[in-house]
């Protein structure tokens, strides 16, 4: 019989998050956020199956956008639509402009911040092919509590500006994967998860 491996994901308590300051929506202070977050005593790799249901705790989510500055429609963003394979079934068919996941157990480091770093960099690696330069700059962080994804999760968001739209999907469940004009996911607003609407409207409205 084959045993089934429990993932273990990182995680800050909700208290802790709101004692720094609780926000609803996106909020651009990474500097008020991140150093006592990531720098916690309280942080613990826990298992993922139990802390989707348990709003007590916050799993921290790098959420990475990709941009490229087009000379004839100006600014394109990747986007995507989530297939049924995508391991969160509550995001399903929704329109996605983010690329990211959990930092798992694997990822961890004995400096916190680098683990957080290794996650973000598994996470691309395994969604994504980047065949381009880029600049990356950590611009804010999104909580949503009012979706059930959303209270348990805490987005940090890193948008990747680059040289060419070479960002292509690599995986099977990341579909209909591609760059486009700001003004044509405007009109898609109201299909996207609800990180990408904060995020859009925060960064490109």
């Amino acid at each position: 019989m084959s045993v089934v491996k429990t993932e273990h994901v990182l995680v800050v308590p909700t208290a802790l998050f709101h004692d720094v300051g609780h926000f609803q929506g996106f909020c651009s202070d990474t500097e008020k956020y991140l150093k006592p977050l990531l720098s916690s005593d309280q942080l613990s790799y826990q298992p993922r199956q139990v802390m989707e249901r348990d709003p007590s705790f916050k799993q921290l989510i790098p959420y990475v956008i990709f941009q490229y500055m087009d000379q004839g429609s100006g600014k394109q963003i990747f986007q995507y639509t989530r297939g049924k394979g995508q391991g969160e079934a509550r995001l399903h068919a929704k329109l996605s402009i983010g690329i990211g996941g959990h930092i798992s157990s694997l990822d961890a480091s004995h400096e916190q911040a680098d683990s957080y770093t290794a996650g973000m960099q598994r996470e691309l690696a395994e969604e994504v092919k980047i065949d381009t330069a880029f600049d990356q700059q950590c611009v804010g962080l999104i909580n949503d509590d009012e979706t059930e994804v959303g209270k348990v999760h805490l987005g940090v968001v890193h948008v990747f500006t680059v040289a060419e739209p070479r960002v292509q999907a690599n995986e099977d469940e990341i579909i209909k994967a591609g760059f486009r004009p700001v003004s044509e996911l405007r009109r898609e607003l109201p299909r996207m998860e609800s990180w990408s609407s904060i995020c859009f409207e925060a960064l490109f409205e």
